[in-house]
């Protein structure tokens, strides 16, 4: 086994998507928990969608695909934000009109320019191998931010996480922290997408959660377990593709959903005692 990771780890484009997923999978993770607990974990869902939108754009324009994904799910995240907030429309279902009316776009954008051809594909069903250098420091860069983001900040989103009304009454202005966990979400969408694909990137940020949520009854230790188990999912996931020759993305989540039946299975056992 060990001869077989060092051979798997000997070729670039492994390392590259090893650095990278590792990365991703801690930004999600860390976002994943005040998602779910907040009733909107569709969001990574629904930006993703928009992120594919804005790629075939971009493909179509000749410009570079995550200057313009970035922007627009950022975009896409606060006015889903001002939407829930300001309209009679429920949180999902503004993310499932986003999510609807942007692979419309996206899918519109490609047939009448280039066609599905081998990038499109990439974003839409992962391809965390294909990644190039430039791809590389620019993940690294931005999950580097979204983590220091995120610790700084890390107190208010406690707080607007649990208690939103109450934060408000005490002085914090929960639209700001809502739109900064909605900027970190959009950003690691964008960077996740090229790992699992627009239709399986918000199973890296629920799954993980949801198992930590299982075993943990505090906010910390819930976050720091499902970092733990997105790393490791991530790893076995990376590395059963590798030894199967199947999607990457695809052995991600059918890892994280043996681990979430395997955590309850253990609560259960745990209650019963």
């Amino acid at each position: 086994m060990l001869n077989t990771l060092m051979q798997m780890f000997s070729y670039p484009f492994l390392v590259r998507a090893l650095v990278v997923g590792i990365l991703v999978s801690l930004c999600a993770s860390l976002l994943g928990a005040s998602l779910v607990l907040k009733r909107y974990s569709m969001i990574g869902d629904g930006l993703s969608h928009v992120g594919f939108a804005a790629l075939a754009v971009a493909y179509a324009m000749h410009a570079a695909p995550m200057a313009v994904s970035i922007p627009v799910c950022v975009a896409c995240a606060f006015f889903l934000l001002q939407l829930k907030d300001s309209s009679g429309i429920k949180g999902d279902a503004a993310t499932a009109l986003l999510c609807s009316g942007a692979l419309a776009v996206g899918v519109m954008t490609v047939s009448l320019t280039t066609g599905m051809n081998t990038d499109v594909c990439n974003y839409m069903f992962g391809s965390i191998l294909a990644m190039r250098h430039d791809d590389v420091v620019l993940s690294v860069i931005l999950s580097a931010a979204v983590m220091i983001l995120y610790v700084l900040f890390y107190n208010r989103i406690f707080a607007v996480t649990f208690d939103e009304n109450f934060s408000s009454a005490t002085g914090t202005r929960t639209q700001l922290y809502n739109m900064v966990i909605a900027f970190l979400t959009a950003v690691t969408v964008v960077l996740g997408m090229r790992m699992m694909g627009t239709l399986l990137i918000s199973s890296l940020i629920v799954f993980p959660s949801l198992t930590a949520m299982r075993m943990c009854r505090k906010f910390k230790t819930t976050i720091l377990l499902s970092a733990v188990l997105s790393v490791i999912c991530f790893i076995l996931g990376l590395t059963i593709s590798y030894l199967g020759s199947v999607p990457t993305g695809a052995c991600i989540v059918v890892t994280d959903i043996i681990v979430f039946f395997l955590f309850a299975g253990i609560e259960k056992l745990r209650g019963k005692r």
